[in-house]
C-alpha cells in the first residue's frame, strides 16, 4: 500500500482518477492500493441517496462563489469540500484486508479520532451518525471529519474529509450531512491556531496504514 500526495487537485479530476485506480484493482486483485490525499477547490458533494434539499444555495449562487454542487456515486449526504481540508481517498480491497464496509469505516473513524488526539483534541464516534464528532451529546456538537464511501466489487473509493484549517463558513450553505441542528468544526478552530498541513498529511498516513496495512 503507498501513499500518494496529489496536492491541490479540482474534484471531478481527482474523481476521474480514482475511478481509473479503482477499476484497475478490481481488474487485477494483486495490484497495489493506495491511500490517495488531496484538497479540492471548493465544490459540494452529494451521495447518491442525499437529499438534494440540504443544499441550501442556488447554483447561480454557487457559481458565484467558484463552486458547484455534483452528485455522486459514495454513501452520505451533502458536504463540502475545500482548501485547508484533508481527503483522503484510499483505493483498497477489502477482501484483501478481510473487512466488511461497516468495520472499514469503524477504521476509518478510529484513524481521524487517534489524530485529532494527537492535537490535544478529544473526537468521538456518534450513534447513527457515520463521521467523527466533537461534543456528541451536549448542544455544541459539531462534525470535523465526514465520511462517505462507495464499494465495488470489494475494492473502496471515496472516503474521508477532515476539516483542518477549513474555511467553516463554506458550510452555512448546506445542511452538512443533512444535519439541521449540528454544528461544524475543525483542527485549527479546536486547537486554536492553524495547523501545518504537511504534517497532518504525515500523521494521518503513519495511523492509516498501521490500522489498515
Amino acid at each position: 500500500m503507498t501513499v500518494d500526495d496529489w496536492g491541490l487537485v479540482p474534484y471531478r479530476e481527482a474523481w476521474e482518477r480514482q475511478l481509473r485506480l479503482r477499476d484497475a484493482l478490481v481488474a487485477d486483485p494483486e495490484a497495489g492500493e493506495r491511500i490517495v490525499m488531496v484538497e479540492h477547490p471548493p465544490v459540494y458533494t452529494l451521495g447518491f441517496h442525499g437529499d438534494a434539499g440540504n443544499m441550501l444555495a442556488s447554483e447561480e449562487s454557487l457559481r458565484l462563489r467558484g463552486a458547484e454542487c455534483i452528485r455522486i456515486e459514495r454513501g452520505g449526504d451533502v458536504t463540502y469540500h475545500g482548501p485547508g481540508q484533508l481527503v483522503v481517498y484510499p483505493i483498497l480491497s477489502l477482501h484483501r484486508h478481510r473487512l466488511g464496509v461497516k468495520a472499514y469505516i469503524e477504521r476509518l473513524e478510529s484513524a481521524v479520532i487517534e489524530l485529532c488526539a494527537r492535537y490535544g483534541v478529544t473526537a468521538t464516534t456518534a450513534p447513527g451518525a457515520i463521521g467523527v464528532w466533537i461534543g456528541w451529546g451536549t448542544p455544541s456538537a459539531r462534525k470535523i471529519c465526514a465520511i462517505g464511501v462507495k464499494v465495488s466489487h470489494g475494492v473502496t473509493m471515496h472516503g474521508l474529509a477532515l476539516n483542518v484549517n477549513t474555511d467553516l463558513s463554506a458550510f452555512s450553505l448546506i445542511n452538512p450531512c443533512g444535519f439541521k441542528d449540528k454544528g461544524v468544526a475543525s483542527l485549527a478552530a479546536e486547537t486554536g491556531h492553524p495547523c501545518d498541513m504537511r504534517d497532518v498529511k504525515s500523521r494521518m498516513a503513519e495511523i492509516l496504514l498501521e490500522k489498515l496495512d
